[in-house]
């Protein structure tokens, strides 16, 4: 009996894996093993099997694409071009916006590593630009035989920065739409951005025909609820990605109602993992691609 109980359970975990659709996206890269929306981050990442690379995107002093979360270099993570740490009080000072590229690309995001992240491996690196980004990954998709992925690019942007830490929601897009052109087919390509005002220039570029389509993804980290995060941005996104403690299985189907694919972040834990696919997310976004493949799926 034992025996039966131990196969049916096995049948169901390969059946959920084998489930069509299922978008496992590693947060930028694979934060909990390697320096963070790195090259060597996203190409472990292609290692774990993820289907979407999630990454974060500012602009540089001379306008290029620039993968990183903050639109400056973290204190926590990072090394100045003669070794010396930054200093938590003046990180900020760091500006991107106002950098050329060339000044980023010698600052070291890898060796210290982060302490949140034990398991991270410590690498010296730097913040790469979009490009490098999509063409690494795509040289080493091919050298691996590995299958087609897509990239989920969160534009960094905030109101308040307008100007000062990046530019408007306009030229910012056609920054980083260029970029996809030049490499991509958009239909490889998620936009995100908590900044409803980014997706709603890009929703218009796209119905005018502008932009080529792309998947556009409403990020939420507040507790106002799907139906007013819908009513704020105006119009359905294809996915809707919040924070997962934000979830439950009822805002799940009733967005489903709607068309709407969930893939929440950051889903770190197992326990958690396991939640949200009982609840029908479409897939999540996890610094351990890792955990997920341990759990057989």
């Amino acid at each position: 009996m034992r025996l039966l109980l131990l196969f049916a359970m096995l049948v169901t975990t390969t059946a959920l894996a084998q489930t069509p659709g299922f978008d496992l996206e590693g947060h930028r890269g694979c934060r909990g093993l390697m320096p963070e929306n790195t090259v060597p981050a996203f190409l472990k990442a292609l290692d774990l099997g993820v289907t979407t690379l999630e990454l974060d995107v500012v602009i540089s002093g001379d306008k290029q694409v620039v993968v990183s979360h903050e639109p400056y270099f973290n204190a926590d993570i990072t090394l100045k071009p003669d070794g010396q740490p930054v200093d938590k009080k003046t990180q900020k000072q760091l500006n991107l916006y106002q950098m050329p590229y060339t000044e980023i690309k010698r600052y070291d995001v890898g060796s210290i590593g982060n302490p949140n992240y034990p398991e991270q491996q410590k690498i010296k690196t730097y913040k790469p630009l979009l490009s490098e980004v999509i063409r690494e990954a795509e040289a080493y998709r091919k050298k691996k035989g590995l299958p087609l992925f897509s990239y989920n690019i969160e534009i960094k942007s905030v109101p308040s920065e307008y100007g000062q830490y990046q530019p408007e929601p306009a030229p910012f897009s056609d920054l980083v739409y260029a970029q996809i052109l030049e490499q991509l087919p958009p239909d490889r390509v998620i936009i995100q951005s908590f900044d409803f005002a980014v997706l709603k220039h890009w929703k218009t570029k796209i119905d005018a025909g502008t932009y080529k389509r792309v998947r556009l993804a409403a990020l939420v980290e507040n507790l106002r609820g799907p139906e007013k995060h819908l009513e704020e941005l105006g119009f359905l996104p294809d996915i809707y990605s919040p924070y997962f403690r934000l979830l439950s299985k009822e805002k799940i189907d009733r967005l489903h109602e709607k068309g709407i694919k969930v893939i929440p972040w950051t889903v770190n834990k197992v326990d958690d993992m396991k939640q949200v696919i009982d609840w029908g997310v479409d897939g999540l976004i996890t610094d351990y691609p890792n955990r997920y493949k341990d759990m057989g799926r």
